[in-house]
């Protein structure tokens, strides 16, 4: 204190704006609790919109963030850290560029030749077993159908008896874009196919190549077993679902390319299909007999 009448000056001053400071910060946590107030990505607070007011598009996030590039942080050090905090990308590095020389150094297949099928190379003696014996494909073609009738008994189940959508959804999803693929691509059946009437679809009928729907649809009702912790079933379905794809090898159903798609659509359409049910839900809340339109499940 200079004087006494500054040193008053400046002690008003001071809780004054101690107390605009307060305040503010009052203002803040009370707008960040009871309006969720938020940032954008330029650290600017703006509260959300009021019932029944337009929301104006927030601002593009800027191509370079603010900081700078986050290469100009790079260092070897920080090279090796994320090697060893991230193996897994690391490794899928390496595998990149290791299948683009083989893809650029790979003989082509001529065009008058048959695909080349490791799947089928490998399950050359049982596509033999096979075709010596017609009872043994018969009977292996029955198995796999009711395995077929065992996914669709369970999707169906979890919409009609439990209520919840999500696996028929995904499944219909499925089928869907494997009907517009197939029809967009209709691949030649492979050479020492052996067929059976009492395949799915049963009757000797002509069928989409890619991708196989077996396999898809086990692994969308696999998919939801988890989810509800019926882990033993889920388990034995996966089981099924690999012997379904030897013997569809084997029998020259499917190329293995069709059985690999059919896994990853399988948890593509599991998750499309959550997130459909999650914008479309209009209750909240778990509830053990959820209504179609509510369940996230």
């Amino acid at each position: 204190m200079a004087t006494k009448t500054g040193g008053a000056t400046t002690h008003i001053r001071v809780q004054r704006k101690a107390a605009a400071l307060d305040t503010a910060t009052t203002a803040t946590v009370t707008l960040g609790v009871a309006n969720h107030a938020e940032t954008n990505h330029l650290g600017r607070l703006h509260a959300p919109p009021k019932s029944g007011e337009r929301t104006k598009p927030s601002s593009p996030a800027p191509l370079v963030p603010p900081q700078g590039p986050s290469f100009a942080d790079w260092s070897l050090g920080g090279a090796a850290e994320a090697a060893r905090r991230h193996p897994l990308p690391c490794a899928f590095l390496l595998a990149l560029l290791f299948f683009m020389g083989v893809e650029y150094t790979i003989p082509m297949v001529a065009s008058t030749a048959p695909p080349l099928d490791f799947g089928f190379i490998v399950t050359k003696p049982l596509n033999k077993a096979l075709a010596a014996s017609s009872a043994l494909n018969t009977v292996l073609a029955v198995l796999n159908t009711v395995f077929v009738a065992m996914q669709t008994t369970y999707i169906l189940w979890t919409f009609a008896v439990e209520g919840r959508p999500r696996p028929t959804i995904a499944t219909l999803f499925m089928f869907t874009c494997r009907g517009i693929l197939g029809c967009s691509t209709q691949l030649p059946l492979p050479q020492d196919f052996v067929g059976s009437g009492a395949d799915f679809p049963v009757g000797n009928v002509s069928f989409f190549l890619f991708f196989s729907g077996h396999v898809a649809g086990a692994v969308i009702a696999s998919l939801d077993m988890r989810r509800m912790s019926r882990y033993k079933m889920a388990w034995g379905f996966d089981v099924l679902n690999l012997l379904q794809c030897v013997r569809l090898l084997a029998s020259r159903g499917h190329y293995t390319i069709d059985l690999a798609v059919g896994v990853g659509a399988g948890f593509v359409f599991d998750v499309l299909a959550g997130n459909y049910v999650e914008a479309t839900s209009k209750c909240t809340g778990d509830h053990p007999r959820a209504c179609c339109s509510c369940s996230s499940r």
